[in-house]
Protein backbone atom coordinates (compact mmCIF):
# COMPACT_ATOMS: atom_id res chain seq x y z
CA UNK A 1 0.00 0.00 0.00
CA UNK A 2 1.85 3.30 -1.01
CA UNK A 3 2.00 6.38 0.80
CA UNK A 4 -0.86 8.97 -0.33
CA UNK A 5 1.02 12.09 -1.55
CA UNK A 6 0.09 15.08 0.13
CA UNK A 7 -1.44 17.12 -2.55
CA UNK A 8 -1.94 20.56 -1.79
CA UNK A 9 -5.11 21.67 -3.87
CA UNK A 10 -6.24 24.86 -4.34
CA UNK A 11 -8.16 26.37 -1.75
CA UNK A 12 -11.58 27.69 -2.20
CA UNK A 13 -12.52 30.04 1.16
CA UNK A 14 -9.30 30.22 3.09
CA UNK A 15 -7.93 33.43 4.67
CA UNK A 16 -6.39 35.68 2.54
CA UNK A 17 -3.90 36.48 5.47
CA UNK A 18 -0.71 34.23 5.50
CA UNK A 19 0.03 31.87 9.00
CA UNK A 20 2.24 33.52 11.22
CA UNK A 21 5.58 32.55 11.28
CA UNK A 22 6.96 30.00 13.46
CA UNK A 23 9.58 31.67 15.40
CA UNK A 24 6.93 34.80 16.24
CA UNK A 25 4.27 32.57 17.02
CA UNK A 26 6.02 29.90 19.84
CA UNK A 27 7.79 33.69 21.02
CA UNK A 28 4.29 34.36 22.31
CA UNK A 29 4.49 31.21 24.37
CA UNK A 30 7.53 30.10 25.06
CA UNK A 31 8.19 31.98 28.26
CA UNK A 32 4.70 31.17 29.64
CA UNK A 33 5.77 27.51 28.91
CA UNK A 34 8.87 27.95 30.63
CA UNK A 35 6.58 29.32 34.07
CA UNK A 36 4.81 25.88 33.46
CA UNK A 37 7.89 23.92 33.55
CA UNK A 38 9.56 25.18 36.74
CA UNK A 39 6.27 24.62 39.10
CA UNK A 40 5.92 21.19 37.44
CA UNK A 41 7.27 19.11 39.90
CA UNK A 42 5.87 21.20 42.96
CA UNK A 43 2.80 20.93 41.68
CA UNK A 44 2.98 16.78 41.11
CA UNK A 45 4.30 16.56 44.35
CA UNK A 46 0.99 18.14 45.70
CA UNK A 47 -1.26 17.61 43.13
CA UNK A 48 -1.94 20.84 43.12
CA UNK A 49 -4.12 21.80 40.03
CA UNK A 50 -3.00 24.12 37.14
CA UNK A 51 -6.05 26.55 37.01
CA UNK A 52 -3.37 29.32 37.58
CA UNK A 53 -1.46 27.86 34.67
CA UNK A 54 -4.79 27.11 32.43
CA UNK A 55 -5.18 30.94 32.84
CA UNK A 56 -2.03 31.73 31.80
CA UNK A 57 -2.43 30.16 28.97
CA UNK A 58 -6.03 31.75 28.39
CA UNK A 59 -5.02 35.13 29.11
CA UNK A 60 -2.22 35.03 26.13
CA UNK A 61 -4.48 33.91 23.33
CA UNK A 62 -3.74 30.28 23.67
CA UNK A 63 -6.86 28.85 23.23
CA UNK A 64 -7.51 30.83 19.74
CA UNK A 65 -4.07 30.20 18.15
CA UNK A 66 -6.16 27.82 15.49
CA UNK A 67 -8.79 30.58 14.55
CA UNK A 68 -7.95 32.54 11.75
CA UNK A 69 -6.40 36.08 12.29
CA UNK A 70 -9.94 37.47 10.47
CA UNK A 71 -11.83 36.02 13.01
CA UNK A 72 -9.68 37.10 16.03
CA UNK A 73 -6.91 34.08 16.62
CA UNK A 74 -3.54 33.25 15.87
CA UNK A 75 -4.17 31.63 12.42
CA UNK A 76 -1.80 28.65 13.23
CA UNK A 77 -1.28 25.83 10.83
CA UNK A 78 -1.92 22.22 12.34
CA UNK A 79 1.54 21.92 12.27
CA UNK A 80 1.88 24.86 14.49
CA UNK A 81 -0.47 23.86 16.57
CA UNK A 82 1.03 20.75 17.24
CA UNK A 83 4.70 22.10 17.68
CA UNK A 84 3.39 24.06 20.45
CA UNK A 85 2.11 21.61 21.72
CA UNK A 86 4.98 19.25 21.95
CA UNK A 87 6.37 22.47 23.94
CA UNK A 88 3.99 22.70 26.13
CA UNK A 89 4.07 18.89 26.87
CA UNK A 90 7.84 18.98 27.59
CA UNK A 91 6.73 21.74 30.24
CA UNK A 92 3.79 19.71 31.93
CA UNK A 93 2.03 16.55 29.36
CA UNK A 94 -0.82 17.40 32.32
CA UNK A 95 -1.74 20.79 30.35
CA UNK A 96 -1.66 18.96 26.90
CA UNK A 97 -4.21 16.45 27.89
CA UNK A 98 -6.03 19.39 29.57
CA UNK A 99 -6.61 21.17 26.48
CA UNK A 100 -7.27 18.52 23.89
CA UNK A 101 -10.96 18.47 23.42
CA UNK A 102 -11.03 22.12 23.47
CA UNK A 103 -8.72 22.39 20.19
CA UNK A 104 -11.35 19.36 18.61
CA UNK A 105 -13.96 21.85 19.24
CA UNK A 106 -12.17 24.47 17.85
CA UNK A 107 -11.37 22.35 14.49
CA UNK A 108 -14.92 20.65 14.18
CA UNK A 109 -16.04 24.56 13.78
CA UNK A 110 -13.25 25.34 11.62
CA UNK A 111 -14.87 22.30 9.35
CA UNK A 112 -18.67 22.93 9.59
CA UNK A 113 -19.90 25.02 6.55
CA UNK A 114 -23.50 24.61 7.18
CA UNK A 115 -23.66 26.60 10.86
CA UNK A 116 -21.79 29.81 9.88
CA UNK A 117 -23.51 31.41 12.88
CA UNK A 118 -22.46 28.86 15.73
CA UNK A 119 -18.95 29.28 14.22
CA UNK A 120 -18.87 33.26 14.85
CA UNK A 121 -20.43 32.94 18.03
CA UNK A 122 -17.96 29.92 19.45
CA UNK A 123 -15.02 31.49 18.17
CA UNK A 124 -15.62 35.34 19.74
CA UNK A 125 -16.31 33.63 22.87
CA UNK A 126 -12.84 31.29 22.19
CA UNK A 127 -11.29 34.91 21.10
CA UNK A 128 -12.62 35.85 24.48
CA UNK A 129 -10.98 33.37 26.90
CA UNK A 130 -13.19 30.84 27.14
CA UNK A 131 -12.33 27.01 26.88
CA UNK A 132 -14.25 24.45 26.35
CA UNK A 133 -14.92 20.46 27.91
CA UNK A 134 -16.35 17.49 26.82
CA UNK A 135 -18.23 14.92 28.91
CA UNK A 136 -18.98 12.01 26.50
CA UNK A 137 -17.66 8.88 28.05
CA UNK A 138 -19.60 6.74 30.84
CA UNK A 139 -19.46 4.34 33.51
CA UNK A 140 -21.92 1.64 32.34
CA UNK A 141 -21.70 -1.77 31.44
CA UNK A 142 -22.19 -1.15 27.75
CA UNK A 143 -20.78 1.25 25.18
CA UNK A 144 -23.96 3.80 25.50
CA UNK A 145 -25.74 6.88 26.47
CA UNK A 146 -27.45 7.38 29.24
CA UNK A 147 -27.32 11.38 29.77
CA UNK A 148 -30.71 12.61 29.08
CA UNK A 149 -32.39 15.48 27.52
CA UNK A 150 -36.07 16.02 28.15
CA UNK A 151 -38.49 18.94 26.83
CA UNK A 152 -39.95 21.25 29.29
CA UNK A 153 -42.39 24.02 27.98
CA UNK A 154 -39.85 25.97 25.85
CA UNK A 155 -36.56 24.65 26.95
CA UNK A 156 -34.60 21.36 28.24
CA UNK A 157 -33.40 19.43 31.29
CA UNK A 158 -30.07 17.89 31.49
CA UNK A 159 -29.60 14.55 33.34
CA UNK A 160 -26.85 11.84 34.19
CA UNK A 161 -23.30 11.93 34.99
CA UNK A 162 -20.10 11.75 32.64
CA UNK A 163 -16.60 10.63 33.05
CA UNK A 164 -13.35 11.00 31.89
CA UNK A 165 -14.38 14.67 31.32
CA UNK A 166 -10.89 15.77 31.21
CA UNK A 167 -10.20 19.38 31.00
CA UNK A 168 -13.57 20.17 32.31
CA UNK A 169 -12.77 20.98 35.63
CA UNK A 170 -10.80 23.87 33.74
CA UNK A 171 -13.57 25.45 31.14
CA UNK A 172 -16.26 27.57 30.77
CA UNK A 173 -18.10 25.54 29.11
CA UNK A 174 -18.73 21.22 29.12
CA UNK A 175 -19.70 19.72 25.15
CA UNK A 176 -21.72 16.64 26.43
CA UNK A 177 -23.42 13.57 24.40
CA UNK A 178 -26.62 13.01 25.38
CA UNK A 179 -30.25 11.24 24.39
CA UNK A 180 -32.96 13.22 23.35
CA UNK A 181 -35.79 10.48 23.06
CA UNK A 182 -33.90 8.19 20.05
CA UNK A 183 -31.82 11.27 18.99
CA UNK A 184 -28.59 11.38 19.91
CA UNK A 185 -27.97 15.36 20.71
CA UNK A 186 -24.45 17.14 21.31
CA UNK A 187 -25.14 19.86 23.91
CA UNK A 188 -23.13 22.98 25.36
CA UNK A 189 -23.75 23.84 28.78
CA UNK A 190 -21.83 26.49 30.82
CA UNK A 191 -19.92 24.63 33.75
CA UNK A 192 -21.21 27.48 36.10
CA UNK A 193 -24.82 26.45 35.40
CA UNK A 194 -27.26 25.69 38.33
CA UNK A 195 -27.01 21.94 38.82
CA UNK A 196 -23.64 21.25 36.93
CA UNK A 197 -21.21 19.66 39.40
CA UNK A 198 -17.24 18.60 38.81
CA UNK A 199 -15.66 16.10 40.51
CA UNK A 200 -12.12 15.51 40.87
CA UNK A 201 -11.81 12.02 41.23
CA UNK A 202 -9.55 10.57 38.55
CA UNK A 203 -7.39 8.05 40.30
CA UNK A 204 -4.97 7.23 37.57
CA UNK A 205 -1.45 6.73 38.19
CA UNK A 206 -0.44 9.12 35.68
CA UNK A 207 -1.12 12.21 34.45
CA UNK A 208 -2.84 13.13 37.85
CA UNK A 209 -3.27 16.70 36.85
CA UNK A 210 -5.58 16.34 34.07
CA UNK A 211 -8.85 16.60 35.73
CA UNK A 212 -10.04 13.56 33.95
CA UNK A 213 -12.99 12.57 36.94
CA UNK A 214 -17.18 13.24 36.51
CA UNK A 215 -19.14 15.73 35.89
CA UNK A 216 -23.15 15.19 36.92
CA UNK A 217 -25.81 17.11 35.33
CA UNK A 218 -28.53 17.31 37.66
CA UNK A 219 -32.03 19.00 36.38
CA UNK A 220 -29.72 21.14 34.03
CA UNK A 221 -31.62 23.86 32.16
CA UNK A 222 -31.10 24.01 28.27
CA UNK A 223 -32.10 26.31 26.03
CA UNK A 224 -32.69 25.31 22.34
CA UNK A 225 -29.50 27.84 21.31
CA UNK A 226 -27.44 24.93 23.23
CA UNK A 227 -28.06 22.23 21.19
CA UNK A 228 -25.51 22.47 18.85
CA UNK A 229 -26.43 18.90 16.14
CA UNK A 230 -28.55 15.93 16.48
CA UNK A 231 -28.06 12.81 15.38
CA UNK A 232 -30.72 10.17 14.54
CA UNK A 233 -29.56 6.04 15.75
CA UNK A 234 -27.07 4.88 13.40
CA UNK A 235 -26.28 7.47 11.76
CA UNK A 236 -22.11 7.76 11.21
CA UNK A 237 -20.14 11.19 10.99
CA UNK A 238 -18.94 12.47 7.84
CA UNK A 239 -15.52 11.07 6.79
CA UNK A 240 -12.76 13.97 8.46
CA UNK A 241 -9.91 13.66 9.52
CA UNK A 242 -10.80 14.83 13.19
CA UNK A 243 -9.80 10.81 14.78
CA UNK A 244 -6.37 11.84 13.81
CA UNK A 245 -6.14 14.91 15.00
CA UNK A 246 -7.68 13.49 18.64
CA UNK A 247 -5.22 11.03 18.25
CA UNK A 248 -1.98 13.74 17.52
CA UNK A 249 -3.22 14.84 21.13
CA UNK A 250 -1.82 12.28 22.81
CA UNK A 251 1.31 11.64 19.92
CA UNK A 252 2.43 15.50 21.12
CA UNK A 253 1.92 14.73 24.75
CA UNK A 254 4.28 11.61 24.72
CA UNK A 255 6.83 13.49 22.22
CA UNK A 256 7.06 16.54 24.73
CA UNK A 257 7.62 13.72 27.67
CA UNK A 258 10.45 12.22 25.69
CA UNK A 259 11.64 16.01 25.02
CA UNK A 260 11.68 16.71 28.99
CA UNK A 261 13.51 13.12 29.59
CA UNK A 262 16.26 14.08 27.38
CA UNK A 263 16.04 17.31 29.12
CA UNK A 264 16.35 15.60 32.54
CA UNK A 265 18.47 13.55 31.51
CA UNK A 266 21.23 15.59 30.60
CA UNK A 267 20.97 18.05 33.39
CA UNK A 268 21.10 15.30 35.56
CA UNK A 269 24.36 13.94 34.40
CA UNK A 270 25.90 17.62 33.60
CA UNK A 271 25.70 18.14 37.21
CA UNK A 272 27.05 15.09 39.03
CA UNK A 273 30.33 14.67 40.41
CA UNK A 274 30.29 10.96 41.45
CA UNK A 275 29.93 7.59 40.11
CA UNK A 276 29.21 4.48 41.87
CA UNK A 277 32.44 1.85 42.13
CA UNK A 278 34.86 5.04 41.04
CA UNK A 279 36.93 6.31 44.20
CA UNK A 280 36.42 10.40 44.83
CA UNK A 281 35.61 12.87 42.02
CA UNK A 282 34.41 11.68 38.62
CA UNK A 283 32.74 12.81 35.37
CA UNK A 284 30.10 10.64 34.23
CA UNK A 285 29.15 12.94 31.81
CA UNK A 286 32.67 11.63 29.86
CA UNK A 287 31.26 8.14 30.77
CA UNK A 288 30.92 6.46 27.61
CA UNK A 289 28.13 3.82 28.99
CA UNK A 290 26.46 7.45 30.28
CA UNK A 291 26.70 8.85 26.76
CA UNK A 292 25.64 5.84 25.01
CA UNK A 293 22.44 6.07 27.37
CA UNK A 294 21.93 9.68 26.62
CA UNK A 295 22.16 9.28 22.88
CA UNK A 296 19.64 6.75 22.76
CA UNK A 297 17.19 8.80 24.30
CA UNK A 298 18.24 11.83 22.15
CA UNK A 299 17.78 9.28 18.88
CA UNK A 300 13.97 8.44 20.66
CA UNK A 301 12.98 12.41 21.04
CA UNK A 302 14.16 12.68 17.48
CA UNK A 303 11.80 9.72 15.94
CA UNK A 304 9.26 11.18 18.28
CA UNK A 305 9.45 14.91 16.74
CA UNK A 306 9.45 13.29 13.35
CA UNK A 307 6.34 11.33 13.80
CA UNK A 308 4.71 14.07 15.05
CA UNK A 309 5.81 16.82 12.04
CA UNK A 310 4.57 13.27 9.61
CA UNK A 311 1.25 13.51 10.86
CA UNK A 312 0.83 17.28 11.49
CA UNK A 313 1.85 17.31 7.41
CA UNK A 314 -1.14 14.82 6.55
CA UNK A 315 -3.57 17.07 8.15
CA UNK A 316 -2.86 20.09 7.19
CA UNK A 317 -3.38 18.37 3.76
CA UNK A 318 -6.64 17.02 4.99
CA UNK A 319 -7.63 20.64 6.30
CA UNK A 320 -6.66 22.02 2.92
CA UNK A 321 -8.61 19.88 0.86
CA UNK A 322 -11.56 20.65 2.79
CA UNK A 323 -11.07 24.76 2.33
CA UNK A 324 -11.00 23.74 -0.99
CA UNK A 325 -14.20 22.55 -1.01
CA UNK A 326 -13.36 18.45 -2.13
CA UNK A 327 -12.86 16.74 1.13
CA UNK A 328 -10.35 13.81 0.21
CA UNK A 329 -10.94 10.41 1.64
CA UNK A 330 -7.74 9.49 0.65
CA UNK A 331 -6.04 12.34 2.44
CA UNK A 332 -7.96 11.19 5.47
CA UNK A 333 -7.52 7.56 5.42
CA UNK A 334 -3.53 9.29 5.32
CA UNK A 335 -4.05 10.91 8.24
CA UNK A 336 -5.19 8.32 10.43
CA UNK A 337 -2.73 5.75 8.96
CA UNK A 338 0.31 8.17 9.94
CA UNK A 339 -1.53 8.82 13.30
CA UNK A 340 -2.04 5.00 13.98
CA UNK A 341 1.45 3.61 13.17
CA UNK A 342 2.91 6.74 15.20
CA UNK A 343 0.87 5.73 18.03
CA UNK A 344 2.45 2.25 17.85
CA UNK A 345 5.82 3.36 17.87
CA UNK A 346 5.70 6.46 20.60
CA UNK A 347 3.41 3.83 23.26
CA UNK A 348 6.11 1.68 23.95
CA UNK A 349 9.31 3.89 23.23
CA UNK A 350 8.79 6.93 25.01
CA UNK A 351 7.88 4.80 28.20
CA UNK A 352 11.13 3.05 27.60
CA UNK A 353 13.71 6.01 27.26
CA UNK A 354 11.52 6.99 30.69
CA UNK A 355 12.81 4.16 32.07
CA UNK A 356 15.97 4.23 30.52
CA UNK A 357 16.72 7.50 32.47
CA UNK A 358 17.21 6.21 35.94
CA UNK A 359 20.66 3.99 34.20
CA UNK A 360 21.90 7.65 34.18
CA UNK A 361 21.09 8.54 37.63
CA UNK A 362 21.44 5.85 40.55
CA UNK A 363 19.98 5.61 43.48
CA UNK A 364 19.86 9.36 43.59
CA UNK A 365 17.54 9.45 40.78
CA UNK A 366 14.67 8.25 42.74
CA UNK A 367 14.30 10.82 45.28
CA UNK A 368 10.79 12.22 45.69
CA UNK A 369 11.51 15.90 45.14
CA UNK A 370 13.10 14.70 41.60
CA UNK A 371 9.43 12.97 40.56
CA UNK A 372 11.42 11.78 37.55
CA UNK A 373 9.23 8.33 37.69
CA UNK A 374 6.43 11.38 36.58
CA UNK A 375 7.73 10.83 33.17
CA UNK A 376 7.10 7.03 32.84
CA UNK A 377 4.12 7.16 35.10
CA UNK A 378 2.21 9.86 32.35
CA UNK A 379 3.55 8.15 29.24
CA UNK A 380 2.31 4.79 30.24
CA UNK A 381 -1.35 6.42 31.14
CA UNK A 382 -1.60 8.48 27.53
CA UNK A 383 -0.42 5.16 25.81
CA UNK A 384 -3.31 2.92 27.81
CA UNK A 385 -5.81 5.88 26.50
CA UNK A 386 -5.80 4.07 23.09
CA UNK A 387 -7.00 0.78 21.81
CA UNK A 388 -3.14 0.20 20.36
CA UNK A 389 -3.43 -3.62 19.87
CA UNK A 390 -6.45 -3.11 17.87
CA UNK A 391 -4.93 -0.71 15.51
CA UNK A 392 -1.92 -2.79 15.49
CA UNK A 393 -4.41 -5.53 14.22
CA UNK A 394 -6.22 -3.34 11.90
CA UNK A 395 -3.17 -1.91 10.33
CA UNK A 396 -1.64 -5.32 9.69
CA UNK A 397 -4.95 -6.48 7.65
CA UNK A 398 -4.62 -2.96 5.62
CA UNK A 399 -0.84 -3.48 4.49
CA UNK A 400 -1.58 -7.34 4.06
CA UNK A 401 -5.47 -7.29 2.69
CA UNK A 402 -5.95 -3.88 1.38
CA UNK A 403 -9.00 -3.36 4.57
CA UNK A 404 -10.35 -0.16 4.86
CA UNK A 405 -9.75 0.07 8.58
CA UNK A 406 -11.66 3.54 8.16
CA UNK A 407 -14.82 1.67 6.51
CA UNK A 408 -14.44 -0.70 9.64
CA UNK A 409 -14.83 1.52 12.17
CA UNK A 410 -17.71 2.96 10.35
CA UNK A 411 -19.41 -0.13 10.28
CA UNK A 412 -19.07 -0.68 13.76
CA UNK A 413 -20.78 2.16 14.59
CA UNK A 414 -23.12 2.62 11.98
CA UNK A 415 -24.83 -1.00 11.56
CA UNK A 416 -27.28 -2.59 9.22
CA UNK A 417 -29.82 -2.30 11.71
CA UNK A 418 -29.64 1.22 13.97
CA UNK A 419 -32.43 0.39 16.19
CA UNK A 420 -30.31 -2.00 17.90
CA UNK A 421 -27.45 0.20 18.72
CA UNK A 422 -26.58 3.06 21.33
CA UNK A 423 -24.00 4.25 19.88
CA UNK A 424 -23.14 7.73 19.82
CA UNK A 425 -22.92 9.34 16.23
CA UNK A 426 -21.90 12.72 16.75
CA UNK A 427 -18.61 13.93 14.93
CA UNK A 428 -17.42 15.28 19.03
CA UNK A 429 -18.49 12.02 20.03
CA UNK A 430 -17.32 9.15 17.71
CA UNK A 431 -13.39 10.61 17.75
CA UNK A 432 -13.38 10.87 21.44
CA UNK A 433 -14.16 7.31 21.58
CA UNK A 434 -12.05 6.25 18.37
CA UNK A 435 -9.21 7.88 20.72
Amino acid sequence: MSVVELRKPEVRNAPSIEPPVWEDLAARFRPIFARIAEGAVTREIERRLPHEEVNWLREAGFGAVRIPITEGGSGATIAQLFRLLVELGEADSNLVQILRAHFAFVEIRLNDDEQPEVRRTWFERIVAGALVGAAMAERTSATETTLELVREDDHYRLNGRKYYCTGTLYADWVSAAARDGEARVSVLVPTDAEGVTRIDDWDGFGQRLTGSGSTVFDNVRVEEAQILRRFNPGEFRADSYITAFYQQFHLSALTGIARAVKRDAIAFVQAKTRTFGVPGNSDPRNDPLVQRVVGKIASHVFAAEAIVDSVSAALDAAYASYLAGAPDDDLFLEADRRAYQGQQVLVHSVPEIAALLFEVGGSSATQESRRLDRHWRNARTLGSHNPAILREKVLGDHFLNGTDFRKQWAEQWNPAKPEDSDAEATPETTAVGAA
